[in-house]
């Protein structure tokens, strides 16, 4: 005795099955592109710290230079001052001679005077 079915028996749905495959797939190559992205981002982040590593040793050898150059001025600014001073001695040493000159007839006046002679500049003081 055979009862009749009671149970209607359906088809498993092969259509979403394959939607369900199509959408792993998906998501299977975006998950591949977003690492292919992240390697090549890992790698421009090293190349950036590598120039910013050559960066800080170029402005570091920058300051040195900019330092010596600075020392070099200073060096430059005092000898201009005493090369200045020199020159005002010889100046006032050459105002003194026309002075003197002035006060004496040209004819009474040797050509090379031996008793006035002129600062030795080389040194900053008189002869």
């Amino acid at each position: 005795m055979s009862d009749p079915p009671s149970a209607q028996i359906i088809a498993f749905p092969v259509a979403a099955r394959a939607q369900a495959n199509a959408d792993a797939e998906r998501l299977a190559k975006a998950l591949a592109g977003l690492d292919a992205a992240l390697a090549e981002q890992r790698v421009a982040v090293a190349a950036w710290r590598d120039s910013l590593a050559a960066l800080k040793r170029s402005t570091g050898g920058l300051a040195d230079s900019l330092g010596r150059f600075q020392a070099g001025l200073e060096t430059l600014d005092a000898d201009v001052s005493a090369l200045n001073g020199r020159a005002r001695a010889l100046e006032r040493w050459a105002d003194d001679a026309i002075a003197q000159v002035g006060a004496v007839p040209a004819s009474a006046v040797p050509q090379r005077p031996e008793t006035a002679a002129p600062p030795d500049v080389r040194s900053g003081s008189a002869r």
